[in-house]
């Protein structure tokens, strides 16, 4: 009985040993996937300033006062 649960905590041990070695190489996966996003990012950032095209994340437009009386109207 002791040599079954000896080699049932072994397997157990090695699964987890597993799932962990998995999980880190996942992990790592991910990491650099996340990487190379950053760079494309990054990259398209300097093409846009190259060619001059205006920041996607430029303020926006405010309203006139004229919009702003239509809306306190309503």
């Amino acid at each position: 009985v002791s040599n079954l649960s000896t080699c049932w905590e072994i397997l157990d041990y090695e699964v987890k040993l597993y799932e962990m070695v998995f999980c880190r190489l996942t992990l790592d996966e991910m990491g650099d996937r996340m990487n190379e996003l950053e760079q494309s990012i990054n990259d398209l950032k300097v093409e846009m300033e190259m060619e001059g095209s205006p920041s996607p994340l430029a303020p926006p437009k405010q309203k006139s006062d004229g919009a702003n009386q239509e809306d306190d109207s309503a």
